[in-house]
């Protein structure tokens, strides 16, 4: 099949930025690990960007610790799986799939974890036409992104591990102790090659979390991601990502909103925190995590009304609908939290009396 990956709603890491990866691979001199593409040096390098390689510019994928990132890459680099953990938005996924990019050249061996899955997601699962015709075969044998990724010597994703069930969440413990896939129907095994990984994510703050078993949990180092320590930080990643994202989607704006954004990421900042930056008054805080993700999907979504009902400059107008529909949640305790935080801290603030009518026209 071809396809046209200029016309990609969203191409894979790899492909998005193929020419930083390459230029990498061509100056990296440094010790690689069995099955990598690049070395440790270069994968952080690719993760946080600020460096010329060959006229090519490398884009920071991730703005945080580099101790953290160092941290997950060495992780990757030993026998241990790694876990990413943190509150939704906080970039787990993002992280994940471009740690999978730099070091394998392959991002797609995704399992989506779900509150329904089955064992043969994560291990094999069998094409039943030639299960019926041949028997057991492993011509019949269907692959999952796991058993590709250890035949390979790939990394491979696991995405929402606290969401599957905990039996099959346990099917992972002789896949990363002994690094091998048994196949009983065909009286066989599948060992890893070098190279092989897994890189999981899980949300602290889901409802109805499968915990890991301690067995499995040990297999595995964990890494906290964080949301951004600061203001200014917090409004760079979302200034970036906006920009990435509006370009992607030919969104015809402007120059990203910097006056926008700065309101929208204080708003979310005080009602995650409760309390407002200047720390002199306290507020309630909303059910909705309110992250960065969703900070900067409502910027997004401000553009898209600027530039298609508006002038194409997103004003408070365009702003409120977003802001509104990622405050309230429940529409009664959030609501009561949002109308106070409004009447409180908005409505007192200088040049704010755009964005206060706004909002308060939505409810």
């Amino acid at each position: 099949m071809n396809i046209n990956t200029q016309q990609t709603l969203r191409p894979h890491a790899e492909v998005a930025y193929k020419k930083e990866l390459e230029a990498l691979i061509q100056i990296d001199d440094r010790q690689k690990p069995s099955g990598w593409n690049l070395s440790p040096w270069a994968v952080v390098t690719y993760l946080l960007g600020g460096k010329l390689v060959n006229g090519v510019e490398i884009e920071p994928k991730y703005f945080g610790s580099r101790r953290l990132i160092e941290v997950a890459v060495a992780t990757l680099a030993t026998d241990r799986a790694l876990l990413l953990i943190g509150i939704p938005g906080t970039g787990k996924t993002w992280v994940a799939e471009h740690l999978a990019a730099a070091i394998s050249g392959k991002s797609t061996l995704l399992v989506q974890g779900t509150a329904g899955m089955s064992e043969d997601s994560m291990r094999y699962g069998w094409n039943y036409a030639k299960l019926l015709a041949e028997g057991p075969s492993p011509d019949a044998l269907t692959a999952s992104p796991i058993m590709r990724a250890m035949l390979d010597g790939k990394m491979a994703r696991v995405e929402e591990l606290t969401r599957i069930p905990s039996d099959v969440q346990d099917t992972l413990i002789t896949l990363l102790s002994e690094k091998t896939l048994p196949i009983p129907e065909l009286n066989t095994e599948v060992q890893a090659q070098k190279g092989f990984n897994v890189i999981a994510t899980a949300n602290n703050r889901d409802k109805g979390v499968n915990e890991l078993s301690s067995a499995l949990r040990r297999r595995f180092n964990t890494v906290v991601l964080p949301l951004p320590a600061t203001l200014a930080e917090e409004i760079n990643i979302v200034k970036t990502r906006v920009d990435k994202i509006g370009r992607s989607l030919e969104l015809p704006a402007d120059a990203p909103p910097v006056k926008e954004i700065h309101r929208l990421v204080t708003i979310f900042r005080e009602l995650r925190q409760g309390k407002t930056e200047d720390g002199k008054t306290k507020i309630k805080s909303p059910s909705s995590t309110l992250s960065t993700a969703e900070a900067i999907s409502v910027i997004n979504s401000g553009q898209a009304l600027a530039a298609h009902f508006g002038d194409g400059l997103l004003k408070a107008d365009d702003l409120a609908a977003g802001i509104t529909g990622a405050i309230i949640k429940d529409p009664i305790q959030d609501k009561t939290v949002w109308e106070e935080y409004l009447e409180t801290v908005v409505k007192e603030r200088k040049d704010w009396k755009d964005l206060y009518r706004a909002c308060k026209e939505l409810l």
